[in-house]
């Protein structure tokens, strides 16, 4: 019986060693990229130059790091899977989110939630995969995190995985900065990991600049002045741009409710589901900005849906995703496109517009 309690008591110390190891590892590995990080802008030959008066068009996807069909569920969610079901669907979804945005012509053409190493979406570079889809385009990209190896859940863990965010235009830009979010502290940090904002500068013909704004704010917060202290950031920035006579269009997956009560609006699901995306605080944004919520009043297509379980009718639903704009750029027209969660859990959305004179 002695031995026995020893072989228990090594047992457990072995337990013990190999958890606080994984703990030391995880808190050894995490780093933030750091701010204000100048991007790679690739080079292609164009002679298109931006004029007022002129119609554009932007789009933005969060293409789910691949793994969001319609039928699948994520395990932060409250659903079943922690990585996508095969490295052909990752290849699937992201090949149908390219050609979703392809059919939309657009100008400029923003992404987020985009894997170039993970374990989760198999390793397959979906950054590499839009650059082919989108080969006419000129396109930047910045890396959100590069997170530890998570273990959980255990019998099929996330991993790790290298993700971030796109731009793609048709327009070459002269730069591009990578700027870092205010994000959670203490161990919360290592669930929402980190978080930044792509700020990319075009010229306009004019002799102004048009600034785009590629933005994926966070979701997975324990403190509420985490969203508060993002959302004050990015307003910032943009409002000095626009108080140098800039143009400046933010868009992206704000994980916000921009609508303020889409429940109220789609009527779909149970709204306690989705106390995670608070209406968006537009208190905090100077005059000088305004929200565009892509919305048709006619035919009203929500942008998101929540992945709990595979995508049905009964499934709680809300607009996370749109733009913010300053009141030197005339609004056309902005819809959330109905491409009912086929490859991702975000529909996507874009924005019809011009420059002012």
């Amino acid at each position: 019986m002695k031995k026995f309690f020893k072989i228990i008591g090594i047992l457990l110390l072995l337990c013990i060693v190999v958890v606080l190891g994984y703990f030391i590892y995880v808190y050894a590995t995490y780093y933030r990229v750091a701010d204000h990080q100048q991007l790679s802008i690739s080079q292609f030959a164009t002679t298109k130059t931006l004029k007022t008066d002129t119609q554009y068009r932007i789009s933005s996807a969060n293409i789910g790091f691949g793994a969001y069909s319609d039928d699948y569920s994520f395990f932060m969610d409250g659903g079943k899977y922690s990585r996508a079901r095969s490295k052909e669907e990752v290849k699937t979804n992201v090949q149908g989110e390219i050609a979703t945005i392809q059919s939309l012509k657009p100008d400029f053409a923003m992404f987020q939630e985009v894997d170039v190493d993970g374990t989760r979406s198999y390793h397959v570079n979906e950054y590499q995969m839009l650059e082919v889809g989108l080969k006419d385009y000129t396109s930047v990209f910045a890396q959100n995190y590069d997170s530890p190896y998570l273990l959980y859940p255990l019998n099929s863990p996330h991993g790790k995985n290298k993700a971030g965010m796109a731009t793609f235009s048709d327009v070459q830009s002269t730069m591009a900065t990578r700027r870092s979010l205010p994000i959670e502290t203490g161990f919360s940090k290592f669930m929402d990991l980190d978080r930044c904002y792509i700020k990319q500068v075009f010229e306009v013909d004019n002799g102004k600049r048009f600034i785009v704004y590629n933005v994926h704010l966070s979701a997975y917060t324990t403190k509420g002045d985490t969203a508060t202290k993002q959302l004050k950031m990015l307003f910032t920035d943009m409002d000095q741009e626009v108080q140098k006579g800039s143009y400046v269009i933010a868009g992206g997956d704000f994980n916000k409710d921009l609508l303020k009560d889409s429940y109220a609006i789609f009527k779909q699901g149970d709204k306690n589901v989705g106390d995670w995306a608070k209406p968006i605080d537009t208190s905090l944004m100077p005059s000088s900005l305004e929200l565009v919520a892509p919305f048709d009043k006619t035919n009203p297509v929500p942008s998101c849906r929540n992945a709990d379980r595979p995508y049905s009718k009964d499934d709680f639903v809300l607009t996370v995703d749109g733009f913010i704009v300053s009141k030197n750029v005339q609004v056309k027209e902005a819809k959330v496109v109905d491409a009912k969660f086929k490859h991702s859990d975000h529909n996507p959305v874009y924005l019809d517009f011009s420059l002012n004179q």
